[in-house]
């Protein structure tokens, strides 16, 4: 019977270990790639270029600020649905 036992709390925190790890990677990652966007000016331009087109800086800078606002929308989102499950406690 004690074998069981060691067994199932074996399971239970690996189980426990495996699910902390995963939110705690996600976090990080979110951190890191909220600091350090993917895509940056330079990347912009050379994209716009191979497009064809010719950016300005004003474009460019739109463009970034686009980017910006939806990646803030996204977060916002998320902060709404925390404080109504808040709310709702």
């Amino acid at each position: 019977m004690d074998w069981l036992w060691f067994v199932l709390v074996g399971v239970l925190c690996l189980i426990a270990g495996a699910a902390l790890g995963f939110f705690i990677a996600r976090k990080t990652m979110m951190n890191y790639l909220k600091k350090n966007p993917p895509i940056n000016e330079q990347m912009l331009r050379v994209m716009m270029m191979q497009m064809g087109q010719n950016p300005s800086q004003k474009k460019i800078n739109q463009m970034m600020k686009a980017m910006q606002r939806q990646q803030d929308t996204k977060e916002s989102k998320k902060e709404t649905k925390k404080e109504l499950k808040n709310a709702k406690k």
